[in-house]
């Protein structure tokens, strides 16, 4: 017989995505009379986000029941899923460090300390989830995944699945190529943001061929005239393209933006990598543009809240989203099997890498759990210039926030392709670490050496 859950949302103030949630529960008979917690320290998005999940399910007949918070505590209550999607510090804060980056010299990313507030509240998030309701299943969907669910799962015991969207690159191909979705079936392994491509199959023949032939006939032309469709839209780019000639396989979805810095050094660098007008979602033109179409769509849904002749089902849809949060929930709760892609404890399932670290690979999931299907080992090639240096970067950054070794962040950046100088590394970590908001991370970040020694490493 169907279960109905309790779910937590952690940072249900991102609109869309939770209203998406909503839609689809409402969609899946299985989970009807679940109840859904929304927990965000924004009061006014989150009373906005309630009102109109009530709307959206009274309006389709459904009969979730739904409650609000600003309590992390009350939303972990009995909770049987847990869904993370909070940031902790906001667009703008990144903005105020990416003109500083700018005043040394760098372009768009510089010098930091890198996860150190997300990593603060995933743990946060998790060790509550062990105290509180320690059988959830936690489903981290907000960044970094691959970092932050490789912390969670060695510092604590609770059951992480993270999710991302960038495996859906393919359907961009596909679309491009002509191909119905329904008809392909792939496969892109890796850790989150550099997942490769290693099968891509179309009515049970290899595809690959006709990308190849899309390249050699219709790529200079799309590189010379395609306009993104969106900040995102990179998956065909020349940038991705010799990514696929280096290495034989497909970069997939975010995993092109992340190339080596030959891709990255300036604007007209990026453009001419990944394409007009943006040069890809990391640039200073295309950021403000994702925020401001964030922005858009939250007034959107903050005016839709506060018009009681606003229809939610003309504004959301009636069709499920292609997000796995739900159908993965069903699976788990209902038994209702499916074949996701997930970021979970590797335990054999990509050769060569550690069973702690957390890979992006496809799973079966049922009421037996999550079983990640072995995929084996990818390219030497790929495994040495790509997915262990991403590890190892992993561990590094994991490393430096677990014992607060500042040295292991200038080290970072004097590794960085923008860097021309120590004094430049140094100086920018300096003013990042002092820039307003960030007092916490200045506080938990000390060199190896005694206060003031520094100093003898920048003189002329």
């Amino acid at each position: 017989m169907p279960k109905a859950v309790k779910i937590g949302v952690i940072g249900a103030g991102s609109a869309t995505f939770s209203l998406g949630l909503v839609k689809d529960l409402c969609l899946t008979e299985n989970l009807t009379g679940s109840h859904v917690t929304f927990m965000d320290i924004d009061g006014d998005r989150l009373e906005a986000v309630t009102k109109m999940a009530e709307r959206y399910t009274q309006e389709i007949g459904s009969n979730l029941s739904f409650e609000q918070t600003t309590s992390r505590e009350v939303a972990l209550a009995d909770a049987d899923f847990v869904i993370n999607t909070a940031a902790a510090q906001s667009h703008y804060h990144q903005v105020d460090m990416r003109a500083v980056y700018a005043t040394h010299g760098y372009y768009y990313r510089g010098p930091g300390f890198g996860s150190y507030y997300n990593f603060n509240l995933m743990l946060d998030v998790a060790r509550d989830i062990e105290r509180i309701c320690p059988d959830a299943w936690l489903i981290q969907s907000g960044n970094p995944v691959f970092d932050g669910c490789t912390l969670m799962t060695r510092e604590t015991s609770i059951k992480v699945c993270g999710l991302c969207h960038g495996h859906y690159g393919y359907y961009h191909i596909a679309r491009t190529l002509g191909l119905d979705i329904d008809r392909i079936d792939f496969q892109a392994p890796g850790v989150n943001h550099c997942i490769w491509m290693t099968h891509f199959i179309y009515d049970g023949e290899d595809a690959y061929p006709l990308i190849d032939k899309w390249i050699e006939e219709e790529g200079p032309t799309y590189w010379e005239s395609h306009v993104a469709e969106g900040t995102h839209d990179i998956q065909l780019s020349r940038g991705t393209v010799h990514q696929y000639r280096l290495y034989g396989l497909f970069p997939i979805g975010d995993s092109p933006r992340l190339g080596n810095w030959w891709y990255h050094t300036d604007i007209d660098t990026k453009k001419w990598w990944f394409g007009e007008p943006f040069g890809g979602p990391d640039t200073h033109i295309a950021r403000p543009v994702h925020v401001e179409n964030l922005e858009k769509r939250l007034n959107q849904i903050r005016e839709a809240s506060e018009d009681p002749a606003a229809k939610m089902t003309e504004l959301f849809g009636t069709e499920k989203t292609r997000e796995q949060q739900v159908p993965i929930i069903n699976a788990l709760t209902n038994n209702v099997e499916g074949q996701f892609q997930v970021n979970v404890q590797n335990n054999g399932a990509i050769e060569g890498v550690d069973d702690d670290v957390v890979v992006e690979v496809p799973a079966i999931i049922n009421s037996k759990g999550i079983q990640p299907i072995q995929v084996g080992r990818l390219p030497k090639k790929i495994m040495l210039e790509q997915l262990l240096p991403m590890i190892l970067n992993m561990e590094h950054g994991l490393e430096a926030y677990r014992t607060g070794d500042k040295s292991m962040l200038l080290w970072e950046a004097l590794n960085s392709g923008q860097t021309r100088s120590y004094k430049q590394a140094f100086g920018a970590l300096e003013d990042i670490l002092q820039q307003p908001g960030n007092e916490d991370a200045n506080d938990h970040f000390r060199y190896p050496w005694p206060t003031g020694h520094e100093s003898v490493y920048l003189e002329e």
